[in-house]
């Protein structure tokens, strides 16, 4: 039961993360018209996985967080519920995409199923993940602008790929992004700490595996980055902390994850998402989510409608007013 619940939450915001392997890679294509699921080859000897479904613009590209694949965004909790899981519903209504980064993995009932993308020699940071999304998207066809929705680490990524590429912004969505100022309120011990939780090697995981770099790559990174663009922007925070003192009392979690420690980090997260949101210009923070850390698992109708209508929102300005109005 234990190992389910880490399985589950993988600490406070961390998620499943593991080596990486290239597969499927013998036929590379580069343009998406239609349906597509495989290897896009980058042009630099590797490629990634990617998966696009439906018709339509904007185009919606899912970034996932630490260490998961793209399936992430397919996946429905128990009972599942009528809306459906994120990407197949979204592709009901407009183009959507979903990739794997080198070093993740998802977690099944026989085992963990590696990365379909090439397997890379360096742990990537959140810069380098940026700059990946920038060369998948360019080799891959796929029309922009995007709505780009980022959960926990991917929240990072968008925010990078939109400060550099703000042409190539439609909308943003924040799934409980990891924010740079998580950590206000926190001592130095229990930043420390909270980075252990995101270490794959402090797991006992296989090298390779990716790691949020927290201190040494994200806080930097964005701190340094210049604001994304206008854009209609969703900050969506989750409303329910699992790390409870019945879920501690488990054992699930390492010595230093105290009643005290999970207090004083679910206090600094909610500040940092608040923080992160009056950054985002024009965003609108929903912080009723009835949801963990997985917002997109636990209540995928809430990110689906949220999609919808930054969708809409921008069909609109594209549409432009009616004549004479």
């Amino acid at each position: 039961m234990a190992r389910e619940f880490m399985l589950r939450y993988r600490g406070a915001l961390a998620v499943a993360i593991l080596i990486n392997m290239m597969a499927g890679c013998d036929d590379v294509a580069t343009v998406r018209n239609a349906d597509f699921a495989g290897p896009v080859d980058l042009g630099d000897g590797r490629a990634i996985y990617m998966e696009c479904r439906g018709t339509g613009t904007p185009t919606v590209v899912l970034v996932s967080g630490l260490g998961e694949r793209a399936d992430n965004w397919m996946r429905l909790p128990t009972p599942a519920p009528a809306d459906g899981a994120v990407y197949p519903a979204v592709a009901g209504f407009s183009r959507v995409c979903a990739y794997d980064r080198p070093g993740t993995a998802t977690d099944t009932a026989t085992g963990f199923e590696l990365s379909r993308s090439t397997q890379v020699q360096r742990l990537a940071t959140v810069g380098d993940s940026a700059a990946d999304l920038n060369l998948l998207l360019t080799a891959s066809g796929e029309a922009g602008p995007y709505v780009l929705v980022g959960h926990s680490l991917g929240g990072p990524i968008i925010r990078l790929y939109a400060a550099h590429h703000p042409d190539n912004v439609a909308a943003l969505v924040l799934n409980d992004g990891l924010s740079e100022d998580l950590g206000v309120g926190l001592t130095p011990e229990q930043i420390t700490n909270f980075e252990k939780l995101n270490d794959p090697a402090a797991q006992g995981r296989p090298a390779g595996s990716e790691n949020t770099f927290f201190s040494a790559a994200v806080v930097p990174l964005l701190r340094a980055a210049r604001p994304p663009p206008r854009v209609p922007t969703i900050v969506l925070t989750a409303d329910i902390w699992p790390v409870t003192a019945e879920a501690i009392a488990t054992g699930a979690f390492p010595p230093f994850v105290t009643l005290a420690f999970s207090d004083a980090l679910w206090a600094s997260q909610l500040v940092a998402q608040d923080m992160m949101a009056a950054k985002l210009p024009g965003a609108r923070h929903i912080t009723t989510t009835h949801a963990t850390h997985y917002i997109h698992i636990d209540n995928p109708g809430l990110v689906i409608g949220v999609i919808r209508g930054v969708v809409n929102d921008v069909r609109a300005v594209k549409s432009g007013p009616a004549p004479g109005g």
